[in-house]
Parts: C-alpha cells; sequence; structure tokens
C-alpha cells in the first residue's frame, strides 16, 4: 500500500496531509514530520489492525520544497547539465513561475541521474 503524503513548507515547519484519508500532521524539521506522519497514518489505521512503515509512504513535493530540503543540490549547475535557462530554473525554485508538466520531468529526470551517479560512487579507503 502506498499512501501519498503532500508535504508543505510553513512559517514554523513543514506540514503533511495524506490525499486519500483523513490525515494531518505538522513537524518542525523533515526527520520530525516523517516521524509524526507514521505516527498519524498509524493510529488512522489502527482500528484495522494495519500497520503503516516509511516505505508505504509516498512523499510528494513541489519544486520549491524539493530544493529546500535538498539545498546541497546547486541550481546553476543542474541547470547546465538538463540544458535549462537558469533564471527560469530559479524562478521554478522560487515559487515564482509553474513549470509545466514536461518541464518538470526533465528537472526529475536530472536530478535523479544525479542521484544515480552519486549512488555509485566509491571513495578509495
Amino acid at each position: 500500500m502506498k499512501i501519498e503524503m503532500i508535504i508543505e513548507r510553513t512559517k514554523t515547519g513543514y506540514s503533511a496531509y495524506a490525499e486519500k484519508y483523513p490525515v494531518y500532521t505538522v513537524g518542525g524539521s523533515l526527520d520530525e514530520l516523517k516521524a509524526n506522519i507514521l505516527e498519524a497514518l498509524n493510529l488512522h489505521f489502527e482500528a484495522q489492525g494495519k500497520t503503516v512503515t516509511e516505505q508505504d509512504l509516498k512523499i510528494t513535493l513541489d519544486l520549491p520544497q524539493f530544493f529546500e530540503f535538498y539545498k546541497v543540490i546547486n541550481a546553476k549547475a543542474l541547470s547546465e547539465r538538463i540544458g535549462i535557462n537558469q533564471s527560469l530554473l530559479a524562478q521554478y525554485i522560487k515559487g515564482i513561475k509553474k513549470p509545466s508538466p514536461t518541464q518538470t520531468q526533465r528537472i526529475l529526470k536530472g536530478v535523479q541521474q544525479v542521484g544515480k551517479e552519486l549512488a555509485a560512487i566509491q571513495f578509495l579507503l
């Protein structure tokens, strides 16, 4: 079972809500929010005898929130890598403009490719 959770940035941290279930929670950090999501979902499903784990979650972010969570990703370098104008990507990240589904997929593929490359790296010991 995959439960989609929409995460949003708030003035005091983060909030999350489930698309299909009456579950909502908040947290001051991403780690706290994940723990609170699991607690809230498990309370919701307790009567049904179901247990929800992190593997059951599908976390959904928009571009500004993604780049807020993963500040380690350099937007300038990513824009060069995927061939999107740096200024346009910055506007997407700041929420000034909303990317089309095609642009969103292009950015996502670029981020996923960087992730695959990083996962394959090994250091000499």
